[in-house]
């Protein structure tokens, strides 16, 4: 029987139509079972955008966050919406603090992890006029001096007590317009950023003394990310996603400066926060130095035992800690740095 040369090229083609259809189900499905529905979690630092978060924020916008399967949310910090009790009241899964504050509501019965400790420098600091005679600690005996509230006067007020001092401790706002106008003899500052606007408002290095607390035998490291306890013994490997796509999302911001000085000065904007990207490529310089310092170790999260026996044994000197909670169990060391 001889076929129909037609019939058997419409034969082919129906073959091949089947085929393709086919091919294109099963690719359907491959894709399908390969890809997860991104998971939803909210992180808050302790302020508003500014390059202080950088790694977060590039994170978010380049897609590392996907990429490790998270549909990751950052809410806005400040005044109005504090970290940590964002996290203490379940509002936030992840949060940016302190270790003083972590080690606070651990001692307040709110049992919480370091999943990584990101500064390991503080950057915390008093600033004073070298024309006001203060070179030095004692130099500061009886004159006024700007302090914020916690977590900010805990350095300071162990600092004074070190070094025998009375002074006359005024609340600073978040301006330093009351030193520039000598309002305060002594300012606290933050290298990164108020010591930078005091520059820009002309005064230069060389007229300043400056006190890190750090010098002084307080090097208390500061951002750290936290998270309840009992959310990463229920959610481990989405806690170690979070934390390892962070820390990816922070070295990139340091090796591609330009792109996370675009995406910080478009999330300041869209939060209507007012800067500038001079002062904030500054910021981002500098918590490059304090979160991978020279002298330090090269990886990023890490919490050196010895900064943690050093606060906790401060505080506790202090009467601001009752109890220290156990190092291993506090501290959960990043996978993979």
């Amino acid at each position: 029987m001889q076929i129909n040369p037609f019939s058997r090229r419409t034969l082919c083609i129906a073959l091949l139509c089947l085929l393709l259809a086919l091919s294109q189900h099963v690719n359907a499905q491959t894709i399908k079972t390969k890809t997860a529905p991104l998971k939803k979690v909210t992180f808050i630092p302790q302020w508003v955008p500014q390059a202080q978060f950088a790694g977060y924020y590039v994170a978010q916008e380049t897609g590392i966050y996907k990429e490790h399967g998270l549909d990751v949310e950052i809410i806005s910090g400040g005044p109005q919406r504090s970290s940590s009790d964002y996290l203490k009241k379940q509002k936030a899964d992840f949060a940016s603090l302190w270790l003083v504050t972590g080690l606070n509501l651990c001692n307040q019965g709110v049992e919480v992890v370091n999943l990584a400790q990101i500064v390991q420098h503080s950057a915390l600091m008093l600033v004073a006029k070298k024309s006001s005679g203060i070179l030095k600690p004692s130099d500061m005996e009886g004159h006024k001096v700007g302090l914020w509230g916690s977590p900010f006067e805990i350095q300071p007020k162990i600092f004074f007590k070190q070094y025998n001092l009375s002074v006359k401790p005024l609340q600073q706002s978040y301006s330093i317009n009351l030193f520039l106008r000598d309002g305060v003899a002594v300012t606290s500052a933050m290298w990164y950023n108020e010591y930078h606007t005091i520059l820009n408002a002309g005064i230069d290095p060389d007229e300043l003394t400056t006190f890190f607390y750090s010098d002084h035998g307080l090097n208390y490291p500061e951002d750290g990310i936290y998270v309840l306890k009992k959310t990463w013994q229920q959610k481990p490997t989405l806690c170690r996603a979070f934390v390892k796509a962070s820390l990816k999302g922070w070295r990139r911001a340091f090796a591609e400066p330009e792109l996370a000085l675009d995406i910080t000065m478009r999330n300041l904007k869209k939060e209507h926060v007012i800067s500038n990207r001079v002062h904030q490529e500054w910021m981002l310089k500098r918590m490059r130095d304090i979160i991978l310092p020279a002298n330090g170790p090269k990886t990023i999260g890490h919490l050196n035992m010895e900064d943690f026996q050093r606060v906790a044994g401060d505080l506790k000197k202090n009467g601001l800690l009752k109890k220290a909670p156990n190092f291993k169990t506090f501290h959960q060391p990043p996978a993979g740095e």
